[in-house]
């Protein structure tokens, strides 16, 4: 296990499902941060029954996130097109409809390695969550 403690947050370039729907092929993580911090936070994947009120969590939250300069992202190991149907999903059916940060996909898992929290066994991420200036 590898340390971030005082490194610069690994970047990536990605695709992403950000707010109003819209799809991007290449959210990059230095550039959307935009000299903001950042809140990154993984989750093992979309359509899980525990994971919706995390998210929901983080966008009850928001305003102060954004009051404070950060930047919320959420990151798992699903595609953009999981992200968008979760987020096309309402809230009583499982669904994370109202989301408004972005989600970026991490098929590769290469952005759950660089953070360390891919659970290698089950080729997910750990929930795992990293406070970046």
């Amino acid at each position: 296990m590898s340390v971030l403690v005082g490194k610069s947050a690994p970047d990536f370039t990605t695709q992403a499902v950000l707010a109003n729907d819209t799809i991007v092929g290449d959210y990059n993580f230095d550039n959307a941060r935009n000299g903001k911090y950042a809140v990154v936070f993984f989750y093992p994947l979309d359509f899980t029954f525990v994971c919706p009120t995390e998210l929901h969590a983080f966008q009850e939250k928001l305003g102060q996130f954004e009051q404070r300069n950060a930047q919320v992202i959420g990151c798992s190991v699903d595609s953009k097109h999981t992200h968008f149907a979760w987020l096309n999903t309402p809230i009583e059916k499982g669904g994370i409809q109202g989301i408004t940060y972005p989600l970026v996909a991490d098929l590769t898992k290469s952005i759950a390695m660089d953070y360390d929290v891919l659970k290698e066994d089950e080729g997910v991420a750990y929930r795992g969550l990293f406070l970046i200036d």
